[in-house]
């Protein structure tokens, strides 16, 4: 039993003891951050009884998204700098579109 349990062991001393460091912990930042954006979906729409993506899902996307390709660039992983970088453009269009959507709003208010 233990020449199994050992190495496993040993497996996570590496990955989560010596190889801590700040980038580690930037990365488990914006990894929390990035994780944040399902749990402020989930609230919403628990509470309106619907589907509901509220624009701080789109901001948690954004700040989440940007500290994970800051981590995949410093990790030079090009799956993960490719899929958030591609993320990137999306959360940046969904706020564009939000924000003219309530320019919209308010010019036909007045």
């Amino acid at each position: 039993m233990v020449e199994v349990v050992m190495p496993i062991v040993e497996w996570f001393r590496v990955v989560f003891i010596e190889q801590l460091d700040g980038w580690v912990l930037l990365g488990f930042l914006a990894q929390a951050c990035f994780t944040m954006r399902f749990v402020v979906q989930w609230i919403a729409s628990e509470r309106a009884k619907r589907s509901v993506v509220p624009v701080a899902f789109w901001f948690f996307s954004l700040f989440g998204g940007g500290l994970l390709f800051i981590y995949a660039i410093q990790r030079q992983d090009p799956v993960f700098i490719a899929g958030q970088g591609m993320g990137l453009v999306i959360y940046i269009r969904n706020l564009w579109l939000i924000a003219n959507e309530r320019r919209a709003a308010m010019a036909d208010a007045e």
